[in-house]
């Protein structure tokens, strides 16, 4: 698809745009540009229609544009300075799937959900990019790093050390043999 967009045809564009629309609409929300993320995603697809010459063939398309999501999210982010609100956490977190159809464990789930999702607020950035990558966006550890633009090594050790801090944040015990710095003892 790309080599016919590389050939001029704008409905193979407008394609891959409605193929990937919904997950870069996640990603910039769930890395921080909230109520910007449609304007943060509409200039993601334009850059990348313009970098289409450095896409490198064979390689997946949603990684690359995801991770171009993620730096225009970020660039959003700092220039607004602004915290996540409530209505934001409550977008990402409606955004999740509900565990079960019952009211009481629907209740206990979104309580659950939410809890975890304020943790996660309170990791520090590389932390929470990582977690929201791999969890909330559900991508593997080769399209997070593709995303992020990080070694697949920093992912694997950044996403070991961010769950560690949040099983400790949420009271949750930490396994065996293994402590919050990411399993090295002093």
């Amino acid at each position: 698809m790309i080599a016919r967009v590389r050939a001029g045809e704008r409905e193979a564009y407008a394609e891959l745009v409605r193929l990937h629309a919904d997950v870069a609409h996640r990603t910039a929300v769930l890395l921080g540009a909230g109520a910007d993320a449609e304007d943060v995603v509409q200039v993601s697809f334009v850059k990348a229609y313009r970098a289409l010459a450095t896409f490198r063939d064979g390689a997946a398309f949603r990684p690359w544009l995801l991770r171009i999501v993620a730096n225009e999210a970020r660039n959003a982010g700092r220039a607004a300075r602004r915290l996540r609100s409530a209505v934001e956490r409550n977008a990402a977190l409606e955004a999740l799937p509900p565990a079960a159809d019952d009211p009481e464990s629907l209740a206990v789930s979104r309580e659950r959900r939410a809890e975890l999702l304020a943790a996660v607020q309170t990791l520090s950035e590389p932390h929470r990019l990582v977690v929201t990558c791999r969890y909330l966006l559900d991508l593997d550890e080769e399209e997070t790093a593709t995303v992020l633009g990080w070694p697949r090594g920093t992912v694997k050790s950044r996403l070991h050390r961010a769950l560690a801090r949040l099983r400790a944040g949420l009271g949750e015990p930490v396994p065996a043999g293994r402590c919050d710095d990411g399993g090295r003892r002093p």
